[in-house]
């Protein structure tokens, strides 16, 4: 019995590595094979022509090019971007709806996985975009880059040397940028886009080396960067060396990021609870730890209170605070409670909730729930297809704010010392 017993583990211990075996050479994104599997035709070898033919069988000098695959491993990781793997998660408010807009209530849907910002976008950073528009723009693109700072005037508080210092002195450098309309975050994610994308193809050299965004390089990725610089054009997209858009994320990407329910999940797909703040738990101080009673966010505390008292109390900000003050939420996401608001890319529309797609959910201007249903004219509505939902909660907003599943709504020509921004990006070809 016990031989027995051993002959078939042994059996099926085979079994399985042949099995295994025979998986692995079936060709993936990462690793498509030397020939195609529609045409069994050889693919070109790195430097574009197509391979020679079998032994004893020389190639013609007439032999016409192949299609060319390039190598690839995997995305190359944009700078400041962590990966947030997508899934399944109840959107909407948990709170009650105080504010009785019911323009959130909860329903199921799916985010594929993406890439986000770990910060806010700080002053240093805007303030290197603003250097390269106005170097390479005219006087009035660069004039409309630039952050409204009289949003911190008030004729009633003396907030004066905000509006001179909180932009540009060094002292507030990696605090989070104000003032920024959702047009104009619109206009920096294409600008980062296209600045890191030119950076990418200046890197290559037509040798292999360690690149700054990613790891070494193949010969033919060089080549084609090689290339693509000598036309003066960037790698083409099928290169691998391109990354995708930079872009603001959806509602339900920011929402999906922010509650971050990859924190409550164990051995099975039952979550241990609902979240109403981006960590575990109804309060909002650190309950445990070297931090314990320290606040988890950046928020308004009641009316008049904007940090507490001095001492350990205090949430050590009675304004923003930088970037990386406050702990990042379990997908490694800081500030997405309190501090500022964030702009997201979706059209705000109270019925969100009623009119959506289960997968990738996002709401465009001019579809569904037009415009032309809201009496903006007479006055009877605000809702028109240039207004944007932004969330987080601020600095300047009480607890209420915090929760992931509350939304806000805001022109997206307008801007307040309260929202910021963050970039989001897809992820290409995994789930993990």
């Amino acid at each position: 019995m016990v031989k027995f017993s051993m002959k078939a583990a042994i059996w099926v211990l085979s079994a399985t590595v042949l099995i295994s075996a025979c998986k692995s050479k079936h060709p993936s994104s990462l690793n498509p094979g030397k020939k195609s599997t529609a045409t069994n035709v050889d693919f070109a070898s790195k430097n574009g022509k197509a391979k020679k033919g079998k032994k004893g069988v020389a190639a013609t000098s007439t032999e016409p090019e192949g299609f060319a695959v390039m190598p690839y491993k995997s995305q190359v990781v944009g700078p400041n971007l962590v990966f947030i793997e997508g899934g399944r998660f109840t959107m909407g408010a948990l709170e009650e709806d105080v504010m009785n807009s019911r323009d959130n209530r909860e329903r199921t849907v799916s985010v594929q996985s993406f890439y986000m910002d770990e910060t806010e976008i700080t002053n240093l950073n805007y303030l290197e975009y603003l250097h390269y528009v106005q170097r390479d723009s005219s006087a009035e693109v660069a004039s409309k880059a630039l952050p409204d700072t009289t949003v911190w005037y008030d004729p009633l508080s003396f907030n004066d040397s905000y509006v001179t210092y909180y932009f540009r002195h060094p002292g507030f450098r990696m605090y989070p940028v104000v003032g920024v309309s959702w047009v104009q975050a619109n206009d920096y994610s294409i600008w980062r886009t296209n600045f890191v994308n030119d950076n990418l193809a200046k890197q290559a050299t037509g040798k292999p080396k360690k690149s700054s965004l990613g790891g070494k390089k193949k010969k033919g990725q060089a080549m084609a960067e090689s290339e693509a610089l000598a036309t003066n054009a960037r790698p083409a997209v099928e290169s691998g060396y391109v990354l995708p858009n930079y872009r603001l994320p959806t509602e339900a990407e920011w929402e999906y990021a922010a509650k971050a329910m990859i924190g409550t999940q164990y051995a099975d797909e039952n979550q241990s609870n609902q979240r109403i703040y981006p960590w575990d738990g109804s309060s909002l101080r650190n309950p445990r730890g070297k931090h314990k009673g320290e606040m988890m966010a950046n928020f308004k505390r009641a009316k008049g209170d904007y940090a507490g008292i001095a001492g350990k109390s205090n949430d050590g900000a009675i304004i923003t605070e930088e970037v990386y003050k406050y702990p990042a939420n379990d997908f490694g996401l800081y500030n997405m409670a309190g501090n500022v608001n964030e702009w997201v890319y979706d059209v705000y529309r109270p019925l969100s909730s009623m009119d959506f797609k289960d997968l990738n959910p996002l709401r465009r201007d001019g579809f569904l729930d037009e415009e032309k249903r809201y009496d903006v004219k007479g006055n009877n509505s605000v809702i028109n297809d240039k207004l944007r939902v932004y969330k987080g909660g601020s600095w300047n907003d009480v607890a209420y704010w915090l929760s992931p599943g509350t939304r806000r709504f805001l022109s997206q020509d307008s801007s307040t010392a309260m929202i910021g921004f963050r970039c989001a990006m897809i992820s290409t070809g995994r789930n993990k």
